[in-house]
């Protein structure tokens, strides 16, 4: 099969007159075209290389010659409509019961439908800023999208994002996971008052387009008591994060400990490892609700021999190559990678992340946390540049996000942070350090007096959260202004200060 059928630009012109434009690329000023791919790596029209950090759904890399020796092996041999009889659809089920789908949305369109048909409740309580899919009913408990349409519908119900960083709760609280399960409790003593009933708490394990979120301790386990008390149901949306990404348990949920459980768990994405196959996994006795409703449920393709057996074959690479250990090897060395940058670099706010699901979060400074959105464009821009695949996340997409294929290897993870620390110290997108020597107040005006590289310098209206600090992290448009301030000798800096004009 050839590599390339058209040249790249009248490629890029066909999709922009045949595509829908509501169909982004990546890079859209400079598309990518790939023309093949293997384990973590993509190739160009040219044979260019790219190291691919954020395509989770070829979970096990792409084009795992196992995956399509599997697939090409049943293909040749039976695709049959899945109300046929077949041994693919059961093996490696130990317990629980199964739904097999096509896609994502479609496994988390009928947990929706499996949490009220059980309840017979309709609300749902979602986490902001959470995207579910683009189907109607997945929209609707998506804040990430509804927000730009129709607007939220009134029996869905919104709960703060669990975020320790930029949250209402943060990291020096007490107890936050407490805290943020508390908000999801108001929400559900709310819409009791309003008559309303609770069909199920709906999140994704750890939230990704929220900007790779890592749930406070206790907080699912006090959410599921709170929300089964209301007789509703957890969901746990596993589609970014199942499958070992997180390395130490095979399902993020588990991070929350051996006594969480989820009532609903849906799948998809890396369990085909880019093929269209999605699950959703439940009780008997939810399962047995959605029976008894007379209806019946059947997905023609949904759990088809193919699909099946390149999902089994997923399930054996991940065992035979330790591709959850891995998670756990290198994860862990690419976060400790990205800590050592954060000392470095101050535009690096927070690091956070287990497994192979790690975010790097710029800020424009420490003190207020306000999100870094250009300078996280500029750098994955300048990241695609060195032929490294990265993109952003979060609410303001100021989140660099890790999620590549499993098969990432430590190299990787230290060309990529080389690259960023290069990136980094660039001067149109580094910010710079100096340190406060004094504070003055002159003429009813706040001066600071800062020493960078020697040199004293004058900063006049710093905002008051840096005047009590010893140091200060200033942008290149504010160290730009720091320079054009008066310069002074550093011997002088406690005696004979002078304002620009050169009065006293």
């Amino acid at each position: 099969m050839a590599l390339e059928v058209f040249h790249k630009d009248e490629t890029l012109q066909m999709r922009r007159k045949l595509i829908g434009q509501s169909c982004r690329l990546f890079f859209s000023r400079d598309p990518v075209k790939i023309v093949r791919a293997r384990g973590q790596y993509l190739y160009d029209e040219n044979g260019m290389q790219y190291l691919d950090c954020i395509s989770n759904v070829q979970h096990v890399g792409h084009c795992h010659p196992s995956l399509t020796q599997d697939a090409a092996a049943q293909m040749d041999l039976l695709n049959s409509n899945t109300r046929f009889l077949h041994d693919n659809i059961v093996l490696n089920i130990l317990q629980n019961l199964f739904f097999f789908l096509q896609c994502f949305y479609e496994a988390n369109d009928l947990a929706l439908r499996l949490a009220r048909q059980y309840t017979r409740h309709q609300d749902v309580i979602v986490l902001d800023h959470a995207y579910h899919g683009h189907l109607t009913s997945l929209i609707d408990i998506s804040p990430y999208k509804f927000r730009k349409l129709e607007g939220q519908k009134e029996w869905v119900h919104v709960a703060p994002l669990p975020d320790t960083y930029h949250g209402i709760y943060r990291e020096d609280h007490p107890d936050p996971g407490q805290a943020y399960a508390d908000t999801v409790k108001s929400l559900i003593d709310e819409a009791h008052k309003k008559g309303r009933k609770i069909s199920s708490f709906f999140a994704e394990s750890l939230p990704s387009v929220g900007g790779q979120i890592i749930f406070p301790t206790g907080y699912c386990k006090r959410i599921a008591e709170y929300v089964r008390e209301a007789g509703g149901v957890y969901v746990a949306d596993e589609i970014q994060t199942g499958f070992g990404r997180v390395g130490s348990h095979f399902w993020a949920f588990q991070l929350q400990g051996e006594d969480f459980c989820p009532d609903i768990v849906t799948m998809g994405k890396p369990i085909g490892n880019g093929h269209p196959i999605a699950c959703v996994a439940t009780t008997e006795e939810i399962a047995a609700a959605f029976t008894a409703s007379g209806v019946e449920y059947f997905n023609t393709f949904g759990g088809n021999p193919v699909s099946c057996a390149i999902g089994l074959a997923v399930l054996d690479v991940i065992e035979k190559e330790d591709l959850r250990g891995n998670a756990v090897r290198v994860g862990g060395h690419l976060k400790q990678l990205l800590l050592q940058l954060q000392t470095k670099h101050p535009l690096i706010g927070d690091v956070r992340g287990v497994g192979l699901f790690i975010g790097m979060e710029l800020v424009k400074d420490r003190a207020s946390r306000k999100p870094a959105t250009e300078e996280a464009a500029h750098l994955v821009r300048r990241l695609k540049e060195e032929r490294i695949v990265m993109s952003t996340d979060g609410p303001w997409d100021s989140v660099i996000k890790f999620k590549p294929p499993m098969c990432f290897s430590i190299e990787d993870a230290e060309r990529v942070c080389t690259c960023i620390d290069q990136i980094l110290r660039e001067s149109a997108i580094s910010h710079q350090y100096v340190q406060i020597v004094t504070s003055l107040a002159l003429g009813g005006t706040r001066i600071l007096v800062v020493l960078e590289s020697g040199i004293v310098f004058l900063v006049c209206r710093v905002d008051y959260a840096f005047w009590q600090k010893q140091e200060l992290w200033v942008s290149p448009c504010d160290y730009n202004k720091l320079h054009s301030c008066c310069q002074l000798p550093r011997q002088s800096h406690g005696l004979h200060i002078s304002s620009p004009d050169g009065t006293k």
